[in-house]
């Protein structure tokens, strides 16, 4: 693919992530995409062949994102600034969650049940998580837990988080009392 092509490609993807989080996965049709790009049905075709597959597109590109968020912690900093910055992350995006791809997602993941994308999304911040949580044990930043377990849960309760900041909403307060529980389970505090 020529440059134009790939900058025209990032173009469609950037607009239909914006539709998507405006009206969510099912409401969006390939003319709302055309719309938002201001291109020809022809040549978002091109590209894409439904907003299944934009859609997909739009949550790997997402995922290369956190990945370039994760690389760019400073090699200096220790596992928990490390994990308090991921944790601070994770806060943003839940407070922010009626204006990120979250609701898409959860439709897409109901109306697509074969496809994996979310749950290998799920299994890739475990495995961050649980590498992390093993250099803090090694450290001696984090308690002698079980790193996989505490990944999971980790996820789950931020999984929790996020659900319910779309369906009723939750206070700052809320979501620091939460994640304050969890650094409390594994965070070595110093004396």
């Amino acid at each position: 693919m020529g440059e134009r092509s790939v900058q025209k490609k990032q173009l469609i993807l950037e607009k239909a992530k914006e539709v998507f989080v405006e009206k969510g996965f099912r409401n969006v049709t390939m003319k709302d995409i055309v719309d938002a790009c201001e291109i020809s049905r022809g040549g978002l075709y091109l590209y894409f062949s439904s907003t299944e597959e934009i859609f997909r597109e739009v949550l790997l590109t997402k995922e290369e994102e956190d990945h370039v968020l994760a690389e760019s912690v400073g090699e200096n900093a220790t596992v928990s600034e490390i994990f308090a910055l991921f944790l601070k992350e994770q806060k943003k995006e839940i407070l922010r969650s009626k204006k990120t791809l979250a609701a898409a997602a959860y439709e897409y993941a109901f109306a697509n049940p074969k496809d994996t994308t979310l749950k290998k999304q799920f299994n890739t911040g475990v495995a961050m998580l649980e590498k992390l949580i093993r250099m803090g044990i090694e450290n001696e930043e984090f308690y002698d837990v079980d790193a996989r377990i505490a990944a999971k849960n980790i996820m789950y309760v931020l999984e929790g988080l996020k659900i319910a900041s779309l369906t009723m909403g939750v206070s700052g307060e809320t979501v620091d009392n939460e994640l304050y529980m969890l650094m409390q389970g594994l965070v070595i505090e110093e004396e």
